[in-house]
């Protein structure tokens, strides 16, 4: 992540899966870690403990990323105790129960996209004031290649990572002046436990191992596939790209 004093990076949904990927590979390139978490604090504890045994300062914060109230209260908190946040990474994120638009329950349409986009959007209102007057600010999404390839039954999650998406190339051109890169990841199905409960609703398939065989190099996306891309592009590596939908699918 460069020479200097340690990079301060929030990272919700970080208790599991692709959000605890990032934190950890953050924290191996230097960074100290704020943890987001929505209920599973036996889970965010032992991420805590993971980013410590790496030598790096990590903290955990219980918020549900889809109210405002509480994302205002997450980032209080965060800034009260690291003093500043350098890295976004939005990670958290729920997925579709598996129904046909005609079925759909509006509860959950506004549910997933108030996690994915609206949350989002919450959170860089609140962070991205305090990036602009530092060297470098980020912010990553972790987006989906269910907005290039839809999934059937799959109508909110995908409308939510298309939104998100929308919000980062707006977020990118708004804030490239201050010196702050915005770009997204947007993985294939990866072996999360989100990406178990889509293939379940969505496909019927309830071991996800078993998809091994026909994906590209013959495994599905894990988690650190994601991360290692999140660190690259808030590194110096890539000072100069922001705007970027990088999409890690294998080639599809």
């Amino acid at each position: 992540m460069g020479d200097g004093p340690s990079r301060i990076a929030l990272v919700t949904g970080g208790s599991r899966g692709i959000g605890r990927a990032c934190e950890l590979a953050l924290a191996g390139e230097g960074c100290e870690v704020a943890i987001n978490y929505r209920k599973d604090s036996e889970a965010a504890s032992r991420c805590v403990a993971q980013v410590e045994g790496i030598g790096r300062r990590a903290v955990a914060y219980r918020a549900s990323v889809d109210s405002a109230e509480q994302d205002e209260q997450l980032v209080e908190a965060v800034l009260s105790d690291f003093g500043r946040v350098d890295v976004l990474v939005h990670a958290a994120g729920i997925a579709s129960r598996g129904q046909s638009v005609a079925d759909t329950d509006p509860e959950e349409l506004d549910r997933v996209i108030r996690t994915h986009a609206i949350g989002a959007h919450h959170l860089c209102r609140l962070l991205v004031p305090q990036m602009r007057d530092k060297p470098r600010g980020d912010v990553v999404f972790v987006s989906s290649i269910a907005t290039r390839i839809p999934v059937v039954n799959g109508a909110p999650y995908n409308m939510a990572k298309a939104a998100m998406e929308a919000l980062a190339l707006t977020l990118a051109k708004e804030e490239r002046a201050h010196g702050i890169h915005v770009n997204v990841v947007a993985p294939s199905l990866v072996v999360t436990d989100m990406g178990r409960r889509l293939v379940k609703a969505a496909l019927g398939v309830d071991d996800i191992s078993s998809m091994d065989a026909r994906a590209p190099f013959g495994r599905l996306c894990r988690p650190e596939d994601v991360a290692s891309v999140v660190v690259f592009l808030c590194s110096d590596a890539a000072r100069y790209m922001t705007g970027q939908v990088v999409t890690v699918d294998g080639g599809g």
